[in-house]
């Protein structure tokens, strides 16, 4: 019998009392070995996407804000890159994105050029990671909501400063730390300690470029119990773009993230 292969993705406890899930879901560049072979691009071309895709140094930031929080939250951080599959996309017809190609499983760049041949079948992509990495989310909220009667789900996303190419709605503002709500997960309070906890790192904006929050289905529209908030950083504040070192805006993004996790925690 062959063994079943590792997960893609792992889920970092926290405290046993802490409601809050950090999601770091774009923050790899891992694409395993038999994925390879069903992109296109060359190695260059393909590194260059990965600089362009990859929410640099999320997951590292995510990291810092668990420790220097007061009760540390829990986080759920995808292991594969989202050219893999994009865990955050719906995996049928419902998904906008896949009018440029970038469902679940992209079949284009940021830049609109060819990421996988036309034709390529999605399914073995989302058998093998999509649903597992949404059965283990699903879990982890379960698990929070068993413990504590509620949780919250902090989404740790970056995007560039200038557009790209496949954004739909790229059009709009670019302030330095865009929150994304949902008009049913997001209530008012979350909302607020977001703004106050992300106001030393400038301007906060609502829903552009980017906007909703990721709920897993089973609670999306159901549970009210379960809160949720897309915190979306453009990356210049942090970063060298595109896919360079991480800066000081580090730092002090992380102790601003730790700081809407205690305000959110108590």
């Amino acid at each position: 019998m062959t063994p079943a292969a590792p997960p893609s993705f792992a889920l970092l406890p926290g405290a046993a009392t802490s409601p809050v899930i950090l999601h770091v879901p774009h923050s790899s560049r891992e694409i395993p070995a038999e994925v390879r072979p069903g992109i296109v691009l060359d190695d260059a071309a393909l590194e260059r996407e990965l600089d362009h895709i990859t929410d640099a140094h999320t997951a590292e930031m995510a990291e810092a804000a668990a420790e220097l929080a007061g009760l540390m939250p829990w986080r759920f951080v995808n292991r594969a890159s989202r050219l893999v599959v994009d865990p955050e996309r719906f995996p049928d017809e419902r998904e906008e994105m896949t009018a440029v190609g970038m469902g679940a499983v992209y079949t284009r760049t940021t830049h609109r050029e060819v990421l996988r041949a036309e034709g390529t079948d999605p399914e073995p992509l989302i058998e093998r990671y999509f649903r597992p990495y949404a059965r283990a989310m699903t879990d982890a909220v379960a698990d929070r909501l068993a413990a504590t009667g509620r949780a919250v789900i902090i989404d740790v996303h970056s995007y560039p400063a200038e557009p790209l190419p496949y954004e739909l709605h790229g059009e709009g503002p670019r302030p330095p730390v865009c929150l994304g709500t949902d008009g049913f997960h997001t209530p008012p309070g979350l909302l607020a300690a977001a703004r106050e906890a992300f106001a030393p790192c400038g301007e906060t904006g609502l829903d552009s470029p980017f906007s909703g929050t990721y709920v897993p289905l089973e609670f999306y529209g159901k549970r009210a119990e379960v809160a949720a908030l897309m915190v979306e950083i453009r990356r210049d504040t942090y970063m060298s773009e595109p896919g360079g070192p991480a800066g000081p805006g580090l730092s002090r993004l992380a102790g601003a993230l730790a700081e809407l996790v205690d305000a959110v925690s108590r």
